[in-house]
């Protein structure tokens, strides 16, 4: 179990600027890794109303549940190790384990039998010590859609801001935001409701 506050910078960037920022920092596809969030909530969205959020990172081996909620600065980030027959039965019958998560779940007042699982994201990431915090590469994927950006993850909020947009600027990257990546998976799930008759 841990606990800690995430802080973090995110720039969509097209396909080109990817390569470009490989390039830059010498990222070969030997430095990546794949990773698949899957992603919890309720019927009616709770966590999401409250701005937060629930996964399972699945990386080879190794399973963790994370849930995001909203700090003062940055996000709260609590995490529990899972098994992988825990992993497997929070995935396929939405049984969430006792630890640090569920008893925080609960103090939320959502009730824990409501969670199911609406969807998953697999991202290609690599990652580099950049000025004293970490440069962030993913390639993700998400119900026949694809994105590329560029994270920066900081312990100060002013310093990291001020790095990530030099470095955008000395790159000539435009800025994009970008919504994190279960906004940008709830936004393709309900533009698929909005299409349906």
């Amino acid at each position: 179990m841990s606990r800690n506050i995430e802080i973090e910078f995110k720039n969509i960037v097209t396909e080109k600027e990817f390569h470009h920022l490989l390039q830059t920092f010498h990222i070969t596809k030997n430095h990546f890794f794949s990773q698949t969030n899957h992603y919890f909530d309720t019927k009616d969205f709770a966590l999401k109303q409250l701005g937060a959020a629930l996964r399972i990172r699945e990386l080879p081996g190794k399973y963790e549940l994370t849930l995001k909620k909203p700090a003062k600065t940055g996000l709260l980030e609590i995490n529990d190790t899972l098994s992988h027959s825990e992993a497997y039965l929070m995935l396929n019958d939405s049984v969430i384990y006792d630890g640090e998560v569920k008893d925080e779940l609960l103090k939320m007042n959502i009730p824990i039998k409501d969670f199911y699982l609406f969807g998953s994201l697999r991202t290609d990431r690599a990652e580099t010590e950049y000025e004293s915090g970490l440069l962030v590469f993913d390639h993700s994927f998400y119900l026949g859609n694809e994105d590329f950006e560029l994270e920066y993850e900081t312990m100060n909020r002013e310093k990291g801001e001020t790095i990530f947009y030099e470095l955008l600027k000395k790159l000539n990257i435009n800025i994009r935001h970008a919504d994190n990546k279960i906004s940008r998976l709830y936004k393709v799930i309900q533009g698929k409701k909005d299409e349906s008759p």
